[in-house]
């Protein structure tokens, strides 16, 4: 008769169960594991060996035959180690349980002396045991996260001697591991308060929060741009339970949670103009999540903007969209949440100064277009606000007072409207749908004449034309205002109709 063990593998950020099934049979002595393992997992029999056997158990000298189920899914993590070892010592030694095993989870990777590892994806684990109603056993320096879902018992162990002691009753009660609820502390660098000048800029900024919509600024060198992008998360609100969880399992499943609870700061993810399209949406061998999905309900910041190669720019063509990234490849297919708030900087030309009352710009006109034709049309249509950043005159740079809201105040204005938002749509305006648009974004009459005028002269597409209707959505939640006013639309306008579309480049 097998034993039968149950752990949890993952694809993508959510887990799934995996049955460890054990036979020990007669014949010459062999170990194998079949079931679709990685190199990781066959790796693993010479480190449940050593452990079993520095464990003070006697590794069976017989025929061992490890089966991993369901057969047609690839597993490819160390976190089975200890579900594999226990399943060998379960039905090779007489070993009486207090535990039923079918009740049970077991992840953890075993060292060569019996201890056990920390894991990742340890809380989409805890959730797959909270919805099919399973104690999870997971190594300690794992349990604090683990226990940050609620709901679930989660029974920590430090050792394989350890983890066979309290199924079988000996360990009399297991040490409650002490979680201190660390608050994260929550410093900006940058506050709006900070940046001198820049009122429309900052303007711009509040009202893409305010929506999750995409912006891309544009300027001379040292006009504060990057500034102005990375003060965005002092105007973010807290993130809700939901969210905390959604990006806490992305961090896990990833391997880089810095901390044992809940993630509560929203992410601000700036990769260098040199990453890969890989790294920038996912994949590679074991398809692990990209710069996307890492700012998954946080702000991905793409300074340089046409730095970035064409191939990994055109990559964010489909996240953008849907908020979801899609990755196939021969090994499988997997799908991470990407619903992030796109914030790009560039300069206007390859030497910076076009356009700018300080410096004269010495490139040529075709050295101007063919600098922003680096960043495609598609890309464009799909970027709600287009916000010019000047250079800022020196002597503004001693006045003292604060120009425009302060970032406490902004984010009280964003997250009035994001609260009307998430109560009326269920969702930011960027993500409305065809219904949705039709049934909340209602125009008055001279609000929807100006727009459809400004769409007809300006050529918009059917997507540009949405995306000026979502942001002026937006500022009308901004200003509490039920239906949409041509206030709202001409301001809307203003951030897409924007000398970056519509200026014919001159050089003389």
């Amino acid at each position: 008769m097998i034993v039968q063990v149950r752990s949890a593998d993952l694809s993508g950020i959510y887990a799934y169960g995996v049955d460890v099934e054990v036979d020990i049979s007669k014949g010459l002595p062999g170990f194998n594991i079949v079931g679709l393992p990685d190199t990781s997992i066959k790796e693993s029999r010479d480190r449940i060996r050593s452990a079993i056997k520095n464990s003070g158990y006697k590794f069976p000298s017989s025929r061992i035959t490890v089966n991993l189920a369901p057969a047609d899914l690839k597993k490819e993590s160390s976190r089975l180690d200890i579900a594999i070892a226990l399943g060998i010592i379960l039905k090779s030694n007489e070993i009486n349980l207090v535990y039923d095993l079918k009740r049970c989870l077991f992840i953890g990777e075993l060292s060569l002396d019996g201890r056990v590892r920390r894991v990742t994806g340890v809380l989409s684990t805890a959730l797959f045991c909270k919805e099919n109603n399973l104690k999870l056993f997971v190594p300690e320096s794992n349990y604090c996260e683990a226990s940050a879902v609620s709901g679930v018992e989660v029974i920590p162990f430090r050792s394989l001697n350890h983890l066979i002691e309290i199924i079988s009753g000996k360990f009399d009660g297991y040490e409650d591991v002490e979680c201190v609820d660390k608050e994260q502390s929550i410093s900006f660098p940058v506050l709006l308060e900070d940046i001198k000048g820049h009122v429309q800029p900052k303007r711009a900024l509040i009202i893409a929060c305010a929506g999750g919509h995409n912006i891309l600024m544009y300027g001379p060198p040292g006009s504060g741009k990057s500034m102005l992008a990375r003060a965005i998360p002092s105007i973010l609100p807290e993130m809700n339970e939901m969210e905390r969880i959604e990006t806490t399992m992305i961090y896990s499943a990833g391997g880089r949670l810095d901390n044992d609870g809940l993630i509560n700061v929203r992410p601000f993810r700036s990769p260098h103009h040199t990453i890969s399209h890989v790294g920038l949406v996912g994949g590679g061998s074991k398809l692990m999540p990209g710069e996307v999905s890492y700012a998954h309900n946080g702000v991905l910041f793409l300074d340089e903007f046409p730095e970035f190669s064409r191939k990994t720019l055109e990559v964010l063509r489909q996240p953008m969209e849907d908020g979801v990234i899609t990755i196939t490849r021969a090994t499988g297919s997997v799908k991470f949440p990407a619903r992030f708030m796109l914030v790009a900087a560039m300069n206007p030309c390859p030497c910076g100064y076009y356009g700018s009352k300080e410096k004269e710009c010495i490139c040529t006109p075709t050295k101007i277009l063919n600098y922003r034709s680096r960043v495609s049309g598609p890309i464009l249509d799909r970027i709600d606000l287009v916000i010019n950043v000047p250079q800022i005159p020196i002597e503004n740079m001693k006045n003292p007072g604060v120009d425009g809201l302060t970032s406490d105040e902004a984010r009280e204005v964003v997250a009035r409207a994001l609260d009307i938002q998430y109560k009326r749509n269920s969702c930011l305006n960027a993500y409305l749908d065809a219904g949705g648009l039709k049934a909340y974004c209602k125009l008055e009459d001279e609000a929807q004449d100006l727009l459809f005028l400004a769409a007809r002269k300006n050529s918009f597409s059917s997507r540009t034309y949405t995306r000026v209707l979502k942001v002026s959505r937006t500022i009308a939640d901004m200003d509490a205002s039920e239906n949409i006013k041509p206030s709202h639309v001409a301001e809307a306008l203003q951030f897409r109709l924007s000398d970056f579309f519509t200026e014919r480049i001159i050089y003389e």
